[in-house]
């Protein structure tokens, strides 16, 4: 059908044509309705290709075939050709119903049958408009049988299943009887197992309680082997059983007093056991220190295992346990030390180096030196040792700085104990040594130097290991001891120095050789303690701590000079003792000068100085007026009776003071006005211009005074100021004071 609606397809022009004039005639709206309709849906094309295979042609040989069978045939019985009508079969319709009833069992009965009718073109077409009701009727009886023959199959099967069911039903209902029974049986047995289940679950959580309750209070095995076992040694897996035995007994007090009305039997068993284990715990850690602390070697720092270290820091919980540990270590350690201590004097180190200390015992500084230098590491080693052993964290500070001490602390207090105790077997060898070597010293010096070594390692003792040590009170001692013996030697070159007089023939001003000596000593005893100072000292402490040796080098030079230069002069009139005593107190003065710490003794020399420049400036005044010539008008002037005119007084004359003011003005010519050669001899410049200076100044005041009185008219001087202002400087004070050279103006 599909080619031929292209054939039976006319032009739309012509269709549109000839729809006027024939709108009603019904073919021809038949054939318009059939022309205008499209084929392009689903629905149509899907009933088409049903169609095509319907009535799809036969091939070439099945058609011949077929023809031949139907040539054959009579055409109805009578030779008559059979032809279709417009509305069914033509006649011989019953032969060919017979014919086709005969095929319509075949599978290809329709196709067959439109192959066997189909000789002309077109003749399929004709018989699919008028046979398609039945053909399509035949196809669905055709399939509604091949539906019935598989249905009977399945029908068949479900009788069987059916079967089968039944079967099973009564096997089902045997098996239900059957349990039903047993469930009736067993009901008993079924509630016992259930309440033996529920028994077993409260008896695993009870179980599970009491094994945590287990594991917090109890030790385990291992723990227990580690506290007690001597195969495990002391290390973290011991410490780690004590931590746990301390936490145990910890939470069991805090649950005895969380539960105060609860049975206590279970906690005092517990607390019981964990103390006999840490008993026994603690007894192992003083074996094991007591065996670390017997087997310290003979070396002087020693290296401290952590083991030992958190085993005494364990240990001071129970002080009395660490006291009996300590004590092997502080007889272990004096052994060891004194025995170092000799091995130093007597051998000295590896290979001879350093060489034996008592090599050097003839230079007696060196020698007490050494001995308390070698003490002095020996103390800050072991205390370095100590400290390690001792978990305590020593404080950053400078070299040379004094080491603060916390002695508020038991450990602090443990380690004084124990630093006293390991050193104490040092004491006797060095105080025999140092006693012997401190008193065979003949010079002061050495004397000195040696007592303030002692006393710079005193106080450097006292503040490391405190003043109640042995150590620090046998250097005390010690000190002492070497401070008397210096005291001893000073008095006596005290003593000796007062005895040595002054040479009479020695005509100079100079200070004597044996008090330069003396002073020279006194010299070095100021530089070493001056260097032995540490800084933080107070003045008084600074005065204080050299007082006693100025006093007692001092006094005795001072005394020696006044009293030696009073003797000389008894026996050398003509010496000048003034000179000499500035001369030699001005010396002392520059020693003493350089140092802050005699300030206080400089002040009694000072005073010394003062005096005896006044008494020299009243000498050097007289030998001025006598030299510039007006001596006897001054002493006429001071001497003259009141109300005595001074021009009657023979030494005051007119023409006796004409010849004084002319040798007053010839000596203020002269070099003696600038320079004295009496002070020249002076070592002390500033004393010697002061002493000049002040009696210049009295010599002008006493020619102010003189020209006054010839001035004033009681004193009967004829033509005064003429007789004043014929000499220099004119009988005018400013003048005068101007040629001396003084600073001050005398008022007219």
């Amino acid at each position: 059908m599909t080619a031929i609606s292209p054939t039976l397809s006319p032009p739309v022009s012509r269709v549109a044509s000839l729809s006027a004039p024939q709108a009603q005639n019904p073919i021809s709206l038949r054939l318009y309705k059939v022309l205008g309709a499209h084929f392009d849906d689903d629905a149509t094309r899907e009933a088409l290709d049903t169609l095509a295979e319907l009535y799809a042609p036969a091939p070439a040989s099945a058609a011949a075939s077929s023809s031949g069978a139907i040539d054959g045939h009579p055409r109805g019985g009578k030779g008559k050709r059979l032809s279709l009508d417009g509305d069914g079969y033509g006649d011989g319709d019953e032969e060919r119903e017979r014919t086709l009833s005969g095929a319509a069992g075949k599978p290809n009965g329709l196709v067959a049958r439109a192959t066997l009718e189909e000789t002309l073109p077109g003749d399929i077409a004709a018989r699919a408009r008028k046979n398609l009701r039945r053909d399509v009727e035949n196809k669905l009886a055709e399939s509604s049988r091949q539906f019935l023959q598989a249905f009977s199959e399945v029908d068949k099967q479900l009788d069987t299943l059916q079967e089968h069911l039944g079967l099973m039903r009564v096997r089902c209902d045997e098996a239900q009887t059957q349990l039903h029974e047993t469930n009736e049986a067993c009901k008993s047995l079924l509630d016992r197992a259930g309440s033996l289940r529920e028994e077993r679950q409260g008896v695993a959580v009870r179980q599970s309680i009491i094994s945590l309750f287990l594991s917090r209070f109890t030790l385990s095995p291992d723990e227990k082997a580690a506290l007690s076992s001597r195969d495990v040694p002391i290390g973290p897996r011991f410490f780690a059983a004590m931590d746990k035995a301390a936490a145990v007994r910890a939470d069991c007090r805090v649950l005895m007093t969380g539960d105060q009305e609860g049975d206590a039997r279970a906690g005092l068993d517990i607390l019981a056991t964990t103390a006999a284990q840490l008993e026994t715990a603690y007894e192992r850690l003083c074996r094991y220190c007591a065996g670390e602390f017997r087997a310290m070697g003979k070396d002087a720092s020693l290296d401290v295992p952590p083991a030992l270290q958190e085993a005494v820091k364990r240990l001071r919980e129970r002080p009395e346990v660490l006291q009996e540990s300590l004590t092997y270590l502080s007889q272990t350690r004096q052994a060891t030390l004194l025995s170092s201590f000799m091995d130093a004097l007597t051998r000295g180190g590896p290979g001879g180096l350093p060489r034996p200390i008592e090599l050097h015992a003839h230079d007696p500084l060196r020698y007490v030196g050494d001995m308390l230098a070698w003490v002095h590491q020996a103390i800050a080693a072991e205390r370095e040792f100590l400290e390690a052993l001792f978990g305590v964290r020593a404080t950053q500070r400078m070299v040379g700085a004094v080491r603060e001490r916390d002695e508020g602390s038991a450990d602090e207090a443990a380690m004084s104990a124990l630093l006293d105790g390991a050193v104490a077997g040092l004491c006797g060898p060095l105080r025999a040594r140092v006693r012997q070597t401190a008193s065979v010293q003949e010079s002061s010096i050495t004397e000195y130097k040696i007592a303030n070594l002692l006393g710079f390692y005193l106080l450097t003792m006292q503040r490391t290991i405190g003043k109640e040590a042995l150590v620090s009170k046998t250097l005390e001692e010690l000190t002492d001891l070497a401070y008397s013996v210096f005291y001893g030697a000073v008095e006596t070159q005290g003593r000796s120095l007062l005895r040595v007089p002054l040479d009479l023939d020695d005509a100079g001003v100079a200070p004597p050789l044996a008090i330069m000596d003396h002073t020279q000593v006194l010299r070095e005893m100021m530089v070493v303690y001056e260097s032995s100072l540490l800084g933080d000292e107070k003045e008084e402490e600074l005065q204080a701590g050299f007082r006693d040796i100025l006093d007692k080098m001092v006094d005795p030079a001072m005394e020696m000079c006044l009293t030696g230069a009073e003797d000389k002069k008894k026996q050398r009139p003509n010496w000048d003792k003034a000179v000499f005593v500035l001369n030699t107190l001005g010396y002392l003065q520059s020693v003493l000068e350089p140092f802050a710490f005699t300030v206080e003794k400089r002040g009694v020399v000072q005073g010394l100085v003062d005096a005896k420049v006044l008494q020299l400036i009243e000498e050097h005044y007289r030998d001025v007026v006598v030299d510039a010539g007006l001596a006897e008008v001054a002493d006429a002037l001071d001497s003259r009776k009141p109300q005595e005119p001074l021009s009657h007084i023979e030494a005051a004359e007119p023409a006796a003071l004409q010849a004084a003011l002319h040798r007053f003005s010839e000596w203020l010519s002269g070099a003696a006005v600038v320079h004295s050669p009496r002070l020249a001899s002076l070592t002390v410049q500033a004393a010697g211009a002061r002493v000049h200076q002040a009696a210049l100044g009295r010599l002008a005041s006493t020619y102010g005074r003189i020209c006054e009185a010839v001035r004033a008219a009681e004193n009967k001087y004829e033509a005064g100021a003429t007789l004043l202002g014929s000499e220099r400087p004119f009988g005018q004070v400013r003048l005068l004071g101007q040629i001396l050279g003084l600073h001050t103006e005398e008022e007219r």
